[in-house]
């Protein structure tokens, strides 16, 4: 197990570094401090083959410059606030409209867009910790209150890379923070995630309005192309009804969360155990072609997030699970992938 710490470059006067972790068997996982952006996560094929397997770039001034919000840290909320706001003890409080009137993922200045904090390192024998913080003061992109805002990336001997989220505010805030890492299991972007096979035990999905805030309404996925139980290729899904893509909330059971993703041809798969509520599927329907690392162009449907949280827009809806953290009270959220390799007759569910 080990850790290397090396200069990325400057923003706004601050350094920015990148940290790997890597584990005993190869797997390593690359982030910077600005955004703690995941930049690079190598994993091995069935063959046995590291290759990178989520989208990222090669230098600070791309991510920077380019949206998509690759591999970041998203906060306050993630997801969509509809017009922007919400009402808090009768006040309304007005956030940063940056997405056709709406609020999203966090704003102009998110969580994405600051340097965070490494405080410290924790290498044992079989797990490698790496603990980021960020104080976000009263006000930011509108919402009320600081909190000390804390996220750990611990990667494990056995190929799992933990997300732990923890926060404290001094004022009744939402807080719903994510990760926004584009996974494209097949390696250093030889292909596009279409042939990417999702399973998960989702019953219902959030209703979405034209600029897709929810409307407050839960559709069951059963003989819809959200219904991701039995498992199916993203194509599959999208030729069902979905042409563009997914960019949806999936509401997971309670009794098991679990998600899976597969890539048949290299073998790769991902299991994802998560405490949280509910996960948005986006199968990066608008990505652009910026120069990606290692020279490749983006285009949609290069990578696919899994983005667990609460519910996308739960300070508008009442009867949705809050997202509201009293002053004083602890956030805590956290999700974990567990890499691993399947055989080409091996059935994930």
């Amino acid at each position: 197990m080990n850790v290397i710490k090396k200069p990325f470059g400057q923003y706004e006067g601050h350094g920015v570094d990148s940290y790997t972790l890597q584990n005993d068997s190869g797997m390593e996982v690359m982030f910077i401090t600005y955004g703690g952006a995941i930049t690079n996560m190598l994993a091995p094929d069935r063959k046995g083959k590291f290759e990178n397997v989520v989208l990222g770039f090669d230098t600070l001034e791309q991510y920077v410059e380019h949206e998509h919000y690759y591999g970041a840290l998203i906060g306050r909320v993630a997801g969509r606030i509809g017009g922007a706001g919400y009402s808090s003890h009768g006040k309304r409080v007005e956030l940063t409209a940056n997405e056709n009137g709406n609020h999203l993922h966090g704003g102009d200045k998110g969580f994405n867009r600051v340097i965070w904090t490494v405080g410290n390192v924790a290498v044992e024998k079989d797990e490698v910790s790496v603990y980021l913080s960020y104080l976000s003061p009263d006000g930011e992109e509108g919402y009320r209150g600081n909190i000390k805002v804390d996220v750990t990336y611990t990667l494990t001997n056995a190929n799992e890379f933990t997300i732990a989220y923890r926060a404290v505010p001094d004022h009744d805030t939402p807080i719903n923070m994510t990760s926004h890492s584009y996974f494209n299991l097949s390696g250093d972007y030889k292909e596009d995630i279409l042939s990417h096979t999702l399973q998960m035990n989702a019953d219902e999905i959030l209703d979405l309005a034209g600029d897709l805030v929810p409307t407050g309404k839960l559709i069951p996925v059963e003989g819809t192309p959200f219904d991701f139980h039995d498992g199916k290729t993203i194509l599959a899904g999208m030729q069902s009804g979905l042409e563009e893509g997914y960019d949806h909330a999936f509401v997971l059971n309670k009794k098991d969360r679990g998600i899976s993703l597969w890539d048949e041809k290299s073998g790769r798969a991902i299991s994802v155990e998560t405490d949280q509520q509910s996960v948005v599927l986006y199968t990066g329907n608008h990505l652009t072609d910026d120069v990606l690392t290692g020279g490749v162009r983006g285009r949609s449907h290069l990578g696919l997030c899994l983005e667990t949280q609460g519910f996308p827009d739960a300070v508008n809806h009442p009867h949705f699970p809050s997202v509201t953290v009293k002053k004083g009270d602890v956030y805590s959220a956290s999700t974990t992938f567990r890499f691993h390799v399947i055989n080409s007759d091996e059935n994930q569910h």
